[in-house]
C-alpha cells in the first residue's frame, strides 16, 4: 500500500498528522464539500485559499451551522500564512465551538490554538496553557485518539520547557496507545497517523532519557526506531530523528567520524521539513565533533550555522549557548577582538532568551559566563579596541553607565511587555469590556426594571453610546426613562463601579482595542486618541490608559509597531 506525503510539514510532523479535520468522512456532493474541494489539497499556508474559505465560513454562519463554521475557521488557520491572522482565526474557533456546546469540537479548537502558539510565536507556556483547555474537554468525550494526540502535545512542550520526567509519563502513555492502534483494521489513514505518532513517541522518549542522562534507555528506543524506519521512505523524517539521536550518543561514545556522518544524514530530512530547532542542535554537535577532531575551522564554520538560525529566528535551546562560548575562546585565541565582541553580544542576548523561554532550564545548565562577567568582557573588549588611555578611562566609565542604564531599561522594557502581552490577550479574548454581574442579587430594585436597564446598558455599550460627548448619569437616566439612583445603583452593583470609572473604563477599552486592531491609529497624536474615545485631555488619556491598562499609550504604541514588523518581516521571508 503506497502511502502519499506531502513535500512540506511543520516542525514534530505528527502534530500535523493527528490534528485532522472535524470530520474524517466524505462529505458527499453537499454545498460544503464543493466549496472545500476546491482548496483542500493546496499547500499550507497558500493564502489563495483564504477566499473560498470566506465563502465556506459565510455559509455557515448564514446557516447558522456552528460545527461547520469551526471547521471553516480551522482551515482558515491552515492557509493563512500570517501568525496573527493564524491567532485570531483559532479565537474565532473557540468561539463558535462554544455555540456547538460540543466538548469534542471545543477540545479540537483549543488545541489548534495550542498549535498556532508553538509553531508560529513559540510561546510555550501559552501553548501548553491551550492544551490544558482542550485536554479538559476531551475527558468528556470518549475520543480517545484525540485524547492522545493531546497527551503528546503537552509532553512535546514539557520537554521544550525542561520537565523531562512529567514529559516521559505522557510519551510512554502515547506510544502503547499509538502502538496499539497501527495493529487495528481501522480507517488508512488513522493507521498511518498511528504509526506516525508510535514513532514520534519513541523519538521523544529517547530525547527525554538523553537529557535525563540515561543514555541505555536513550540507545534502546533509537535503535528500534531506526531498525523500523531505515529504508522506509514513507517515515523519513522518523528516520533522520532517530539518526540524529545516535548521531549525539556517537558524539558522547567520542566516535565523532561517525556522529558527524549520522547527524549530516540526519538534516537531510530535518532540514527539508524547516525544523530549525532540531538542525541547530545538529550543527551543534557536527561542529563539537570538528572540535574534538581538531578541525577547529569547520567547528566554527557549523557553529555559525546556530548562530545563523538564532538571527533568524531569534529562537535558540538552551544546550547551544556553549556554541557562543567556543567561539568567543577561538576568536581570543586568534587575537581576534572585533569577532569576539561580536559572539560576546550575541551570548547575551541569546541568554536572554533562554531566560524568557526556557526559564526552567536556564537555572539548571553550567555557565561559563553569568550576566555579570559578560558584560565586564564586553566592555573590556571595547576599551581594547581603542588606542589612547584617556579614551579607555571614558570609554569604562560610559560602558558602566551604559551596563546600568541596560540592566535599567531591560527591566523596564521587560514589564513593559508583560503589561502589552496582558492586554494584548484581554483584546484577543474580549475580556477588555466591563462584564456584567449578576452572579448575586444585591439591589432591591425590581428584577424587571433590573433587567430592563442592563439590557439598555449593553445597547448603550454596544452602540458605543459612550462616546457621546457631555454624557452624564442624568442624561443618560433621561434617555433610559429611569431615575438617576436606579441607574447608579445598577451601575454600581453589576458593573463594579461608580457611572464616572465605568464610562472610562469603556472609553479606554474602546480605545485600546481600536489601536490594536487599525494600524493607522497607531499614527495619531496622543491628544487625537483622547478625542477619538470622549476624553477631554492628554494628560487625563495617558493617565487613564496606564491606570487601566498598566501600561501607558505611547508604550502600548511602540509594542504594538514592533509585532507589526516582526509580523511583515516574517511573511516576507
Amino acid at each position: 500500500m503506497s502511502i502519499i506525503i506531502r513535500p512540506h510539514f511543520y516542525v514534530f510532523i505528527l502534530l500535523i498528522v493527528l490534528v485532522q479535520p472535524l470530520y474524517a468522512q466524505k462529505e458527499g456532493y453537499s454545498g460544503y464539500y464543493l466549496i472545500k474541494r476546491e482548496y483542500e489539497n493546496r499547500a499550507n499556508n497558500d493564502s489563495s485559499a483564504l477566499p473560498l474559505i470566506e465563502k465556506y465560513i459565510a455559509k455557515a454562519k448564514g446557516e447558522k451551522n456552528y460545527p461547520r463554521l469551526v471547521e471553516g475557521y480551522l482551515d482558515a488557520i491552515q492557509y493563512s500564512p500570517h501568525p496573527n491572522a493564524k491567532l485570531k482565526y483559532a479565537d474565532s474557533a473557540i468561539l463558535a465551538a462554544n455555540l456547538t456546546k460540543n466538548d469534542s469540537i471545543l477540545s479540537r479548537a483549543y488545541l489548534h490554538k495550542g498549535i498556532v502558539y508553538y509553531f508560529n510565536f513559540k510561546k510555550y507556556k501559552l501553548a501548553l496553557a491551550e492544551y490544558m483547555v482542550a485536554y479538559e474537554y476531551s475527558k468528556k468525550t470518549n475520543d480517545q485518539y484525540h485524547k492522545n494526540r493531546l497527551a503528546y502535545l503537552i509532553g512535546v512542550v514539557k520537554s521544550y520547557i525542561g520537565h523531562y520526567d512529567e514529559a516521559l509519563v505522557l510519551f510512554k502513555q502515547t506510544k502503547t496507545f499509538f502502538e496499539a492502534e497501527s495493529r487495528k483494521n481501522i480507517n488508512r489513514n488513522l493507521i498511518y497517523g498511528s504509526i506516525r505518532g508510535y514513532y514520534n513517541s519513541l523519538h521523544q522518549m529517547a530525547v527525554c532519557y538523553r537529557y535525563l542522562g540515561i543514555p541505555k534507555s536513550a540507545d534502546s528506543l533509537t535503535n528500534i526506531g531506526l531498525s523500523l524506519t531505515t529504508g522506509n521512505k514513507d517515515f523519513s523524517q522518523e528516520y533522520g530523528y532517530f539518526l540524529k539521536e545516535k548521531g549525539i550518543r556517537q558524539y558522547y561514545e567520542k566516535d565523532y567520524q561517525n556522529s558527524i556522518k549520522s547527524l549530516n544524514g540526519s538534516l537531510i530530512s530535518i532540514a527539508s521539513a524547516d525544523d530549525f530547532a532540531w538542525a541547530t542542535v545538529c550543527y551543534s554537535y557536527i561542529g563539537k565533533s570538528y572540535q574534538e577532531l581538531g578541525d577547529h575551522n569547520k567547528s566554527k564554520l557549523y557553529f555559525q550555522k546556530v548562530d545563523s538560525v538564532f538571527q533568524k529566528h531569534n529562537f535558540i535551546l538552551p544546550e547551544l549557548r556553549n556554541n557562543y562560548e567556543q567561539l568567543i575562546a577561538e576568536y581570543r585565541k586568534e587575537n581576534n577582538p572585533q569577532k569576539e565582541l561580536y559572539y560576546t553580544t550575541q551570548l547575551i542576548k541569546a541568554d536572554s532568551i533562554i531566560g524568557q523561554d526556557f526559564a526552567y532550564l536556564s537555572s539548571k545548565i553550567h555557565r561559563e559566563y553569568d550576566l555579570r562577567d559578560l558584560r565586564e568582557e564586553k566592555m573590556r573588549l571595547e576599551q581594547n579596541s581603542t588606542v589612547s588611555a584617556w579614551v579607555n578611562r571614558t570609554l569604562g566609565i560610559i560602558a558602566g553607565i551604559l551596563v546600568i542604564a541596560f540592566v535599567i531599561k531591560y527591566r523596564a522594557e521587560k514589564r513593559v511587555r508583560e503589561k502589552y502581552r496582558i492586554v494584548e490577550q484581554k483584546i484577543l479574548n474580549g475580556d477588555l469590556v466591563p462584564s456584567r454581574d449578576e452572579s448575586v442579587k444585591k439591589s432591591d430594585i425590581e428584577k424587571e426594571i433590573v433587567d430592563d436597564l442592563l439590557d439598555k446598558l449593553d445597547d448603550f455599550e454596544n452602540n458605543l453610546g459612550f462616546l457621546e460627548s457631555g454624557i452624564t448619569l442624568n442624561k443618560l437616566a433621561l434617555k433610559f426613562d429611569t431615575n438617576h439612583t436606579y441607574l447608579s445603583q445598577i451601575i454600581n452593583e453589576y458593573k463594579g463601579n461608580n457611572f464616572k470609572r465605568y464610562l472610562v473604563e469603556l472609553r479606554i477599552a474602546y480605545i485600546t482595542k481600536r489601536l490594536y486592531q487599525e494600524e493607522k491609529l497607531l499614527s495619531y497624536k496622543i491628544e487625537t486618541l483622547a478625542e477619538e474615545c470622549g476624553i477631554a485631555s492628554r494628560s487625563n488619556f495617558s493617565d487613564l490608559f496606564q491606570e487601566i491598562n498598566g501600561i501607558r499609550p505611547k508604550d502600548f504604541i511602540r509594542k504594538r509597531w514592533e509585532d507589526i514588523a516582526r509580523e511583515k518581516k516574517a511573511f516576507e521571508v
